[in-house]
């Protein structure tokens, strides 16, 4: 005769996976096939870098007013545009606008930058800019999905993810990808997200736009009510309940479990970990000086680059780090040179900083918004949406430096010259690292699924 007690007893194993299994099925996306790297960090060639720092400036800073110096806008300031406009704009325009801000060459390579980045332009050297890049969308939405995830238009896994799912971390105590102060909007989540790709690829989030980096920290990574001992003995039983289920029968879901499970496992030892990263109390007075920590306007951003340092020194693959809000409708010349001031100096003390540290060669440092500018004005000191020409720079990972690739008209409105689209811009950084775009793939819906979807051409003329 079988007790109730007994029943329990022999059942309760399966009532706790089926639990799980449950769970799971809530959040799975798709059938994933590895719920680690692909190449469990080895590349399909010899990588030019190891990991990726991503300033992102989220709402399209004016390329023309910072690092695509354009003497013809100067000299017709205040005329018509004499090429046609797109036929598809965000808004209507004027007339041409010169930049408010002149221009100076630094370094020896005598590259063209304006005084809102005097800072930066000391570091021209050691850059790479790319002034033809051109992407497909008018909207911010559309834009930070296509220059974060390939596409405008569906759900698809964002670069870091990409990444990640590729190289995977190199510290098993810290995610392989992290997201400082992300903007929620436009996109959101998805900007950062790992959509069909094992959930332990999604970014780790730290703070929000609206964050101050002073009280910066990993939502929901300590939990003081329940002891660590605690915490172990619940992720062991979630392994036991695993490893009973498998041996029992074949579940569609395991991958996904495994991922889940990693996620977990990976939450506990960043407990240690990921405090102490965030920690800047052991930095020199001489570090926190460079990044401009301390004093304003440059104290929050230069917290975030020097921890964005600090991550990706201890092995994460990929950090981005955001900056809002370059979205210059009007007050072009207040609101462009506050930001500015807000991370020039917090940059070029990062490119200093990771060079000292001997870190730079195998870092891939990348700057750039959703799109630039227009050069003809919008109202009396603004401009408009442009993704037809903007530029982008990268610095350090296997990049020349002291060079520029591709060139825009004459007016900045439409890349001219050895024009790079997002996609190639994609297979480039990939390359950088090692990784193949066209190889790098993954199954979902009945197709292979990679960053660069089916287009995308390395840029060779770029790397060292």
């Amino acid at each position: 005769m079988v007790t109730r007690r007994k029943l329990l007893q022999s059942s309760a194993v399966g009532f706790g996976s089926l639990a799980l299994c449950d769970l799971l099925a809530r959040t799975a996306h798709g059938s994933p096939r590895d719920p680690h790297a692909e190449t469990s960090g080895r590349t399909h060639f010899a990588p030019k870098a190891k990991r990726v720092i991503f300033l992102f400036m989220h709402g399209g800073p004016s390329h023309v007013d910072t690092f695509d110096y354009k003497p013809e806008l100067i000299r017709l300031d205040g005329q018509p545009f004499p090429l046609e406009k797109p036929r598809i704009q965000f808004a209507q325009t004027g007339n041409l606008l010169r930049s408010p801000w002149p221009f100076r060459q630094f370094g020896q390579c005598g590259a063209w930058v304006s005084d809102l980045f005097p800072h930066v332009g000391r570091c021209v050297d050691d850059i790479t800019f790319v002034k033809s890049l051109h992407g497909s969308n008018e909207a911010h939405g559309g834009a930070l999905l296509k220059i974060h995830t390939g596409s405008d238009t569906f759900v698809r896994p964002s670069m870091g993810s990409w990444i990640s799912y590729g190289l995977g971390s190199e510290n098993e105590d810290l995610p392989s990808f992290i997201t400082i102060n992300p903007s929620l909007g436009h996109g959101g989540v998805r900007n950062f997200g790992s959509a069909f790709l094992p959930p332990v690829h999604q970014a780790t989030r730290i703070g929000t736009s609206r964050s101050s980096m002073k009280q910066a920290s990993i939502a929901n990574l300590t939990n003081p009510s329940v002891p660590a001992k605690v915490q172990r003995a619940q992720l062991d039983l979630v392994s036991d309940l695993d490893r009973f289920q498998r041996g029992r029968s074949e579940a569609p879901w395991e991958t996904e479990l495994d991922a889940r499970i990693e996620s977990f496992e990976l939450a506990f030892r960043m407990q240690a970990s990921a405090p102490e990263l965030l920690d800047l109390s052991g930095e020199t007075a001489a570090t926190l000086k460079l990044y401009g920590i301390d004093q304003e306007p440059t104290d929050n951003y230069g917290r975030q680059c020097l921890v964005a340092r600090r991550m990706s020194a201890a092995g994460v693959r990929f950090v981005q780090v955001c900056h809002s809000y370059w979205d210059q409708h009007s007050d072009l010349r207040k609101q462009h040179q506050k930001l500015a001031a807000e991370v020039d100096r917090p940059i070029a003390g990062l490119l200093r900083d990771l060079k000292q540290r001997g870190l730079l060669d195998e870092t891939l440092v990348i700057w750039g918004g959703e799109f630039g500018r227009t050069p003809t004005a919008q109202g009396k000191d603004g401009r408009d949406h442009n993704p037809h020409a903007f530029t982008w720079w990268m610095a350090g990972g296997g990049v020349k430096g002291g060079h520029a690739h591709g060139e825009s008209d004459d007016f900045g409105y439409y890349a001219a010259n050895d024009k790079v689209h997002v996609h190639d811009l994609h297979a480039t950084i990939l390359h950088l690292l090692g990784l193949d775009h066209e190889r790098l793939t993954y199954r979902y819906g009945g197709r292979d699924f990679r960053l660069t979807d089916v287009e995308g051409d390395v840029v060779h003329d770029i790397i060292a």
